[in-house]
């Protein structure tokens, strides 16, 4: 799944890609905003993505995108 996290001050959004799920991701979120602490995501190489909960302005949660091969679209 691709998360997008915007940033308080920072032009650029920060895309990561994850294996947890919506209701993981969703529940990492609002513990860390609760607790004012950490919001950490595991991404997909095996790393993790530390942002302060109380820096992050909004965070989107999309599905897996399929990666294209190839010139042009074929039916």
């Amino acid at each position: 799944m691709e998360v997008k996290i915007g940033i308080h001050a920072v032009p650029r959004e920060l895309v990561v890609e994850t294996h947890s799920s919506y209701e993981e991701v969703e529940r990492v979120l609002t513990t860390a905003v609760a607790d004012g602490g950490v919001f950490v995501l595991a991404d997909d190489k095996g790393g993790r993505v530390m942002v302060p909960a109380d820096k992050i302005a909004y965070l989107e949660l999309g599905g897996a995108a399929q990666r294209r091969i190839g010139f042009g679209n074929t039916l």
